[in-house]
C-alpha cells in the first residue's frame, strides 16, 4: 500500500460495466432478494466482471439501476469520506483474498455519504459482504446501503467488521487507517460504557475481555482525537456523533 495510491488495489478489481436485465442473474437476484423503501442493493460478479444486479438506485441516489456500476458507486462519495472508504475498501480485499474458507461469513460496515446524481449529499449505512465464494476465490459480493435521513455524520467515520477470524479482519482494517479520524464498533462499544461510568476492569467484565484489551481500545484514541483524559474523550464523541 505505501507505494500503491489509495483506492487502486480496489478500483482495480472492478470494472464500469452496468448490469444486462435480459442476465439470467439478474432474472434470478430480481425474484429472490427483496427491495424496501429506502434501500438500495447490487450484486457485483468478479467473475463476469460487472454488476449482475442493482435495485433501488434511482429512488436512493437518482441513478438508474441499468446505469449504476462498480466504479460510480466507488466514485460518488463525498471527498471527506472517499480516502478513508478507499482505504477501508482495499485493505478488506486484501485480507480477503488471503483467505480461503468461510469466505461467505465475512462483512464490513460504514456510515457514510454519496452524491445524488443530482448533486446533493445523501447519507448512508452500508454494508458489503462476500454473496458468492468457491474454491477459496470471491465470486460476488453484495451491497446494500440504507438511506438514514436521522443519521447525522460527524467528521469521525465509523465502521465495524463481522467474519469467522474477526479479530484478525479488524487488526487488517485498523492498519494505518488512524491517520483518518475513525472508530471501530468495537471501540465504540467500549467507550459506550466508559461514558456510563464504568471503569476499564467493570467494561472488560461486561464484554467479556480482558483489562489489557479494554485499554488498547480506548487509550489510543487520546492520541487520535487529541484529547487528554477519559471525559474529555467522552465530551468529544458526544460532540461528533459518536455516541
Amino acid at each position: 500500500m505505501k507505494n500503491q495510491k489509495i483506492g487502486e488495489y480496489s478500483k482495480g478489481l472492478i470494472t464500469d460495466v452496468p448490469l444486462d436485465d435480459t442476465h439470467k442473474s439478474y432474472e434470478y437476484y430480481r425474484n429472490t432478494l427483496p427491495n424496501f423503501k429506502d434501500q438500495a442493493v447490487y450484486v457485483y460478479s468478479f467473475k463476469e466482471n460487472r454488476m449482475v444486479y442493482a435495485a433501488g438506485w434511482e429512488d436512493v441516489l437518482g441513478y438508474k439501476d441499468d446505469e449504476i456500476t462498480m466504479m460510480t458507486i466507488v466514485s460518488i462519495t463525498t471527498p471527506r469520506f472517499l480516502k478513508f472508504s478507499s482505504e477501508l475498501n482495499d485493505k478488506a480485499m486484501m485480507f480477503l483474498n488471503k483467505i480461503d474458507e468461510d469466505l461467505e461469513e465475512y462483512s464490513f460496515t460504514l456510515e457514510l455519504e454519496k452524491f445524488h446524481k443530482k448533486g446533493h449529499v445523501v447519507p448512508l449505512f452500508s454494508r458489503v459482504a462476500v454473496h458468492k465464494a468457491c474454491n477459496g476465490q470471491i465470486e460476488e459480493i453484495i451491497g446494500i446501503s440504507h438511506v438514514i435521513k436521522t443519521l447525522k455524520l460527524g467528521d469521525i467515520m465509523q465502521y465495524a467488521a463481522y467474519g469467522p477470524n474477526v479479530k484478525d479482519f479488524e487488526a487488517a482494517l485498523n492498519k494505518e487507517l488512524f491517520q483518518h479520524y475513525a472508530i471501530s464498533r468495537k471501540e465504540k462499544e467500549a467507550l459506550s460504557l466508559a461514558a456510563k461510568g464504568y471503569a476499564f476492569k467493570e467494561i472488560a467484565d461486561e464484554l467479556n475481555v480482558s483489562q489489557s484489551a479494554i485499554e488498547k481500545r480506548i487509550i489510543p484514541m487520546y492520541k487520535r482525537f487529541n484529547v487528554k483524559s477519559l471525559p474529555h474523550l467522552v465530551s468529544f464523541a458526544y460532540e461528533n456523533n459518536i455516541l
